[in-house]
């Protein structure tokens, strides 16, 4: 029997490929590992400087130059309350908006990937618009909206704000999870007696939970950072990211970096629970 080597030489003989040396195979790994942590690198430095200036003890107001180490930011996390009160705020507002849109996006995403219909491409391309429109635009026409039907700007109107293009971000996450999902699943729970909404909840909702946590995460993330549409819908209300850019023009302190580390703490936490829940499920099932 002709062995997987030799069938390979024959093929490179016939073919006139050229099969590298061992050296230059693991010289080529070795770069993409090392452009691998390049890359990473530059990705995850803003985070890495966040949580390093959050154990930073300036000097003056500002909170942009390493000084010494020390933990009294750390002692004292919630020492501003403009700053908390903001915080809360954001956080009020993503978790509802985050909740929201991953409900309506993932059912969206399910009746695109599972069912053919009629105007389905331009539905697609509905669900795209509001990622490649620029935000300012976006802030601007709901601003219009907002201001043509009368209604009174701050929590209602930047809620209905963050859901809205939350909701693209939600719907192409999830579809993406749907991609190649074996549907003949579903029929075969129906076949067997299961109602849809058992079988919603028993066979295809645990297999899609990884890409609808992660568009809550995304979408929690988008909304608490958001700026441009916040700042036009807001009225007199003070989100974070609003506070942080009011403040900066007078100081910095490094509470600010000590509040972001810890919503990135918690969502980092949230995320490392869904992968290990989801890898037991995996292994259960295998």
């Amino acid at each position: 029997m002709t062995t997987l080597s030799a069938r390979h030489e024959a093929g490179g003989a016939v073919t006139g490929g050229f099969t590298p040396p061992v050296w230059a195979r693991k010289l080529g790994t070795y770069l993409l590992n090392v452009w691998a942590s390049v890359v990473l690198l530059y990705l995850f430095a803003p985070i890495f400087v966040i949580i390093a200036f959050s154990f930073n003890k300036p000097k003056g107001r500002f909170n942009y130059l390493w000084q010494r180490f020390t933990l009294d930011n750390w002692r004292h996390p919630f020492r501003y309350s403009d700053l908390v009160h903001a915080m809360e705020y954001s956080l009020r507002i993503a978790v509802i908006a985050a909740a929201v849109a991953t409900a309506m996006g993932a059912l969206m995403a399910i009746a695109l990937a599972r069912y053919r219909f009629r105007g389905n491409s331009i539905v697609n391309l509905l669900i795209v618009l509001p990622l490649t429109t620029p935000e300012i635009v976006l802030g601007s026409s709901l601003l219009t909206l907002f201001i043509s039907a009368n209604t009174p700007r701050g929590f209602t109107t930047i809620l209905i704000a963050h859901i809205m293009f939350c909701v693209s971000f939600v719907a192409l996450t999830v579809k993406a999870r749907l991609r190649g999902f074996d549907w003949t699943l579903e029929d075969a729970s129906m076949d067997l007696g299961a109602p849809p909404w058992r079988t919603f909840r028993k066979v295809t909702l645990p297999l899609i939970t990884p890409g609808i946590l992660a568009a809550f995460l995304l979408s929690f993330a988008l909304s608490i950072d958001d700026y441009i549409i916040t700042v036009f819908v807001s009225g007199n209300s003070v989100t974070f990211p609003i506070q942080v850019i009011n403040q900066a023009k007078v100081s910095v302190p490094p509470q600010i970096n000590v509040l972001a580390t810890m919503v990135l703490g918690v969502s980092v936490t949230v995320m490392a629970i869904g992968s290990l829940l989801g890898a037991r499920r995996a292994a259960r099932l295998g």
